[in-house]
């Protein structure tokens, strides 16, 4: 009777298995707003094996901004709005070229990433809720894995510049950097020194360099 209990549990979750399984794939319209499930889809008679490719990743991306030149660093991502497949199959990819002594500024996101070390020496980690770090030096070929929200780094440790891969499981995983987010916006200066423990020197530096008021 257990057998025969279990086996029909299993008969009835099988279906809700595939529940969303309702279209094999979702080329994202991005003429219209996201929502909680992502972006409605291209019509797709008008889809050709072309909207399956994206080359965005081939070559750094050579962006200059504040932050890619403090930090020594160049980055591009294959993301739901810059490689619209992407919408609704749950991951994106990203390519990180760093300079000598470059760096990952600590960051975190609403996903997990896999990190794969393709040429160079890196330092990667993160911090759990406990306060606890985790990182190591990583090298050609090596993988590491950083769980969803905490917060995290890479940091370029060898003679040679470094380039890494990453995969997120989202195709939009929300990055939020801590530098930058607290110089880049209109928060009292005040503020930032409570919650911070920074002074105002530095408080005021980081709204300067960033963009921030107040």
């Amino acid at each position: 009777m257990d057998a025969l209990k279990v086996i029909f549990l299993l008969a009835l979750l099988a279906p809700f298995s595939y529940a969303t399984l309702v279209v094999d794939y979702c080329v994202a319209d991005l003429n219209h707003p996201v929502g909680p499930a992502g972006y409605p889809c291209k019509n797709p008679a008008s889809l050709t094996a072309d909207d399956f490719v994206f080359s965005g990743l081939r070559d750094p991306s050579n962006i200059t901004n504040t932050l890619n030149e403090l930090f020594n660093i160049d980055s591009s991502f294959a993301l739901d709005v810059t490689f619209p497949a992407l919408n609704g199959l749950g991951l994106s990819m990203g390519r990180l070229d760093f300079g000598v002594g470059g760096a990952v500024p600590i960051h975190s996101h609403r996903v997990s990433e896999l990190i794969l070390v393709s040429e160079g020496t890196i330092v990667a980690g993160f911090i759990d809720t406990n306060g606890t770090p985790f990182y190591k030096t990583l090298h050609k070929g090596d993988i590491m894995i950083i769980p969803p929200t905490l917060l995290h780094f890479q940091v370029n440790v060898g003679k040679i510049p470094a380039l890494v891969f990453v995969t997120l499981n989202s195709p939009n995983p929300g990055f939020e950097i801590t530098t930058p987010s607290l110089g880049a916006n209109d928060l009292p200066s005040e503020l930032v020194k409570k919650v911070t423990l920074l002074d105002a020197i530095q408080v005021k530096k980081l709204k300067k360099i960033f963009g921030g008021t107040n």
